[in-house]
C-alpha cells in the first residue's frame, strides 16, 4: 500500500486499468471501423472529412468519452491525486523547502510566468503545475501512469539519453522544460562528470526536482526557474540542450523563441534534442492526435503540429536539421502495435 491510502490505491488501480482497456481494446477497434470506412467509401483526404465519418458515431463518442474522464477521474474526485495529497500537505511542504535547496536550486520568485500556461489546467490538473505548492508533488504521481518508471531501456526518458549521445558525447548539457526533473535525472545519473542544468517555470515542479537530486546525493544539476525561451543561462556554453514534452505546451511564438535560444545555448557544434509529439499526414492520425489536444487540455499540440519545425531550425541557423520517429519503448513503432501511443518525434539540429 503506497502512502495515499488502499481506497486511493484501489481507484487508482482501477482507472489505469480502464485506461489500459482503451488503448488496448477500445483504440484499435476505432482504428478498425475507420479502415473498413476507407475501403468502402475511399480514403479521408483530411481530418476534417475523418471527422464527419465519425460524426454521431457512437464507438468514437464512448472512445472520446473514456479519454476525457479518466484523465480527470486520475486527478480529481474523492480518490483522486489531488484530494489524496492533502493530508501530506504539511510533511510535504517541510520537505520541499530544506536547505538543500540552496545548493541545487535557482529560483526567480518575480518571474512571471506565461498565461498560455496558466489559462486551462493543462492535462486536466486542477489548478495546473505552477500554482499550489504540491503541484510538483501531484504531477509526478500522475506521470507513473503516463510515462512510468520502468527498467532503463524501456524507460523512454533513458532511450532519448541514448539517442542524444548517438549524436554528441554530452559536456555540458541544458534540459528546457524539465518539469520535476524526470527528463533531467537520466542525464545527471548516466553523466556524473557533466554539468546539467534544467530549466523550467514551476516552482513546485523544480523543489521536487532538487529534492530528488539531493536523495540521489547529485553533485552535477542545477535547477533554474526561467522560461524555456529566456533562461538566462550563459551562451555558447553547452553542447547538448534537450526538451522532452515542452514544444508542444507553447504556442508558436514561444517555439520560435525556445529555438532561438536553443541555438544561442550553444556551441559550434552542439546539438538540440528535441523530444515531442508529432503526429504524420495521416488524416485518421491527426484526427485522434488533435481529438486528444481537446480532451486532454493541451491546446498547443495541434499548432505545433502545423508549424515548419525544420525550416525554423534552419531559418535560425541550425543545420542537418531532422524529425525523426522516436520508438520509446522497443516494438513501439512496428505494425504489429495496434495499441494507442503518442506519436513521439525526435528533433535533431546542429549548429
Amino acid at each position: 500500500m503506497s502512502d495515499l491510502g488502499r481506497s486511493t490505491d484501489a481507484y487508482q488501480a482501477f482507472v489505469l486499468g480502464t485506461k489500459l482497456y482503451w488503448t488496448r481494446e477500445l483504440y484499435p477497434a476505432l482504428k478498425s471501423k475507420h479502415e473498413t470506412k476507407a475501403r468502402t467509401r475511399g480514403a479521408p483526404g483530411d481530418l476534417d472529412e475523418v471527422a464527419k465519418r465519425f460524426s454521431g458515431d457512437d464507438d468514437y463518442a464512448y472512445f472520446a468519452w473514456f479519454e476525457r474522464h479518466l484523465q480527470r477521474m486520475k486527478y480529481s474526485g474523492r480518490y483522486g491525486l489531488v484530494p489524496a495529497h492533502e493530508p501530506l500537505r504539511e510533511a510535504w511542504e517541510r520537505t520541499l523547502t530544506q536547505d538543500f535547496a540552496r545548493d541545487l536550486l535557482a529560483l526567480n520568485p518575480n518571474l512571471d510566468i506565461p498565461k498560455y500556461f496558466t489559462a486551462v489546467d493543462i492535462h486536466q490538473h486542477p489548478g495546473g503545475v505552477c500554482g499550489d505548492s504540491l503541484a510538483g508533488v501531484v504531477y509526478e504521481r500522475g506521470a507513473r501512469t503516463t510515462t512510468p518508471l520502468m527498467r532503463r531501456d524501456l524507460d523512454l526518458h533513458y532511450r532519448l539519453v541514448d539517442a542524444a549521445k548517438s549524436y554528441v558525447s554530452p559536456q555540458r548539457v541544458a534540459d528546457l522544460g524539465c518539469g520535476f526533473g524526470k527528463s533531467t535525472r537520466p542525464f545527471y545519473k548516466e553523466f556524473p562528470d557533466v554539468k546539467i542544468d534544467g530549466v523550467d517555470l514551476s516552482e513546485p515542479c523544480l523543489r521536487l526536482a532538487a529534492f530528488t537530486a539531493s536523495q540521489d546525493q547529485a553533485t552535477n544539476v542545477r535547477y533554474h526557474q526561467a522560461t524555456a525561451q529566456e533562461t538566462g543561462l550563459s551562451s555558447s556554453e553547452y553542447n547538448l540542450v534537450t526538451s522532452t514534452m515542452t514544444l508542444h505546451e507553447m504556442p508558436p511564438p514561444a517555439v520560435e523563441a525556445m529555438v532561438e535560444e536553443t541555438y544561442r545555448l550553444l556551441g559550434d557544434g552542439g546539438y538540440a534534442v528535441h523530444l515531442d509529439f508529432l503526429a504524420d499526414e495521416d488524416p485518421f492520425n491527426r484526427f485522434i492526435h488533435y481529438g486528444h489536444s481537446k480532451r486532454n487540455n493541451e491546446p498547443y499540440m495541434p499548432p505545433l503540429n502545423e508549424m515548419d519545425i525544420v525550416g525554423l531550425h534552419e531559418r535560425v541557423g541550425f543545420k542537418d536539421v531532422q524529425v525523426l520517429p522516436f520508438e520509446e519503448f522497443p516494438g513501439a513503432l512496428d505494425a504489429s502495435n495496434v495499441n494507442w501511443r503518442f506519436p513521439w518525434a525526435l528533433v535533431v539540429a546542429r549548429k
